[in-house]
């Protein structure tokens, strides 16, 4: 196979040169080949060399005019950034864990074996770059073949891949939504049969292939993946909780589980956001705890988006994500997503519109998107209705947002004027009186206007019998 068009770049031959001078042979390895046969571009590349992979990439800067490298001494690796590239540089190598360890023991390696610890198949193709034998494609394990077939195959039994380093059993999952491979079945079973052992990895690197999963084009197959590998349960038992259909007095709720799916690939379909997928995700997350049967309306789940709402933190720490804005946004979704919906089923005042982009702010965009997705049904007329009503969300809330301007809303008298207009101290009448302006402009009584508000704190002052300090 000529590889001479993408092996063209200066720097592939430099790597190799710097490796000749050193005395080790040197191979871009793993996903670059990969994606070369994909016919995809990367800008990561992996090299591999038989010897010490920090010493080669600090000879490669050299020869390369100085370029900085990071080193990561703990790890045995080295990075060089040069042009667009992000290179990583490491020696071959051989790594395990033990069984109730989360840190691999690490050991030097022959290619052969670097080879062999490699996740799947098509991972494990390599390119040498020696001058000698620059460009030899070598695939011990027929990752090509793969590849064409669209298949993860572990390149050894995958019982003991997956014991090994139990991550691959998410990073199995993560290609396949990823490259839309199928996993071969008997990795599957493997995965089955090891997923327990995922709890020795730390959260971070779980979490890390998840959100890679969320933020494939097919998340829903994804996480149908991780169910009935046994995965999910470990890793996001919350989630699992959503399974199932109870039927009373004949009758049923939706499964749950299986609706947020949907839901997650809708938002997949119109976003590429990690925080608006994480929403779709967790929109419905306290279901489980709020369902009801009652003989007159059926299946109930009163309060679940407040429920829900705050159990995102809990879920957010559990899981090691940021517990920041981003956390924030999430849970703010989770708590209005029935609201836009609720509102395309009566009439849509001013008032409500305004509160909904009062408490939405500038998440109200996706908001919408969000409670677009969240109509699965599979009635075409009740779709019909509601996508006609929730046009007229839309159109309202545009209407509403460029006459009132409430997104993101500050209150256009401040405590603190109200406290220098009736020479009175911080306390019970200036939240009395900044809670009566904002509810006179989110219900429509005054406009948005610091005018009109100053007046009314004048009123309502005058009413509390507060004068205007002198």
């Amino acid at each position: 196979m000529n590889y001479s068009a993408a092996l063209n770049d200066p720097v592939f031959h430099a790597i190799g040169k710097a490796a000749d001078e050193a005395g080790v042979r040197a191979y871009i390895v793993g996903g670059w080949v990969r994606d070369l046969l994909l016919n995809k571009e990367s800008k990561d590349i992996d090299i591999v060399c038989i010897g010490n992979g920090i010493e080669l990439a600090e000879a490669f800067a050299r020869k390369s005019g100085g370029i900085t490298v990071s080193v990561f001494k703990n790890f045995g690796t080295a990075q060089v950034k040069i042009n667009d590239l992000d290179i990583e540089f490491v020696g071959a190598r051989k790594e395990s864990y033990r069984r109730d360890s989360r840190n691999p023991v690490v050991e030097n390696g022959t290619l052969e074996e670097d080879q062999n610890r490699r996740d799947f198949t098509v991972n494990a193709m390599s390119i040498c770059l020696n001058a000698a034998s620059f460009g030899e494609f070598l695939d011990p394990f027929n990752g090509r073949k793969d590849l064409a077939e669209k298949v993860l195959r572990t390149p050894l039994d995958p019982d003991i891949t997956y014991s090994d380093d139990p991550l691959r059993m998410m990073r199995a999952v993560r290609f396949s939504c990823q490259l839309g491979f199928q996993i071969e079945e008997a990795s599957l079973l493997a995965i089955g049969k090891n997923a327990g052992r995922i709890g020795i990895v730390s959260m971070e690197r779980i979490t890390e292939e998840l959100n890679r999963i969320i933020l494939s084009p097919a998340p829903g197959e994804g996480f149908r993946t991780l169910n009935e590998s046994g995965l999910l349960p470990v890793i996001f038992p919350e989630f699992c909780k959503l399974k199932g259909v109870e039927t009373v007095d004949d009758k049923s709720h939706k499964d749950n589980f299986y609706h947020t799916l949907e839901v997650l690939d809708n938002v997949s379909r119109v976003s590429t956001d990690l925080w608006l997928r994480w929403a779709a995700i967790l929109h419905d997350i306290a279901k489980p705890q709020t369902k009801r049967y009652d003989k007159e309306n059926g299946w109930t789940f009163h309060g679940h988006e407040d429920k829900g709402a705050r159990m995102v933190p809990r879920i957010f720490a559990r899981l090691k994500l940021p517990q920041n804005e981003k956390m924030k946004f999430v849970q703010k979704l989770v708590l209005l997503h029935l609201r836009p919906i609720a509102l395309s089923k009566e009439e849509v005042t001013d008032s409500a519109v305004r509160r909904l982009l009062f408490e939405a702010g500038d998440a109200i965009d996706d908001l919408m998107l969000l409670c677009n997705a969240d109509i699965t049904s599979k009635n075409p007329n009740r779709v019909a209705r509601y996508m006609r009503n929730f046009n007229l969300v839309r159109e309202k809330l545009k209407e509403v947002e460029e006459k009132d301007r409430i997104r993101n809303w500050q209150p256009p008298v401040s405590g603190e004027l109200i406290m220098k207009t009736f020479g009175i101290p911080a306390g019970k009448q200036v939240g009395i009186i900044k809670d009566a302006i904002r509810e006179a402009i989110l219900d429509g009584v005054i406009p948005n206007t610091y005018e009109t508000a100053f007046g009314f704190m004048l009123q309502k002052g005058k009413e509390l019998g507060l004068a205007p300090a002198q």
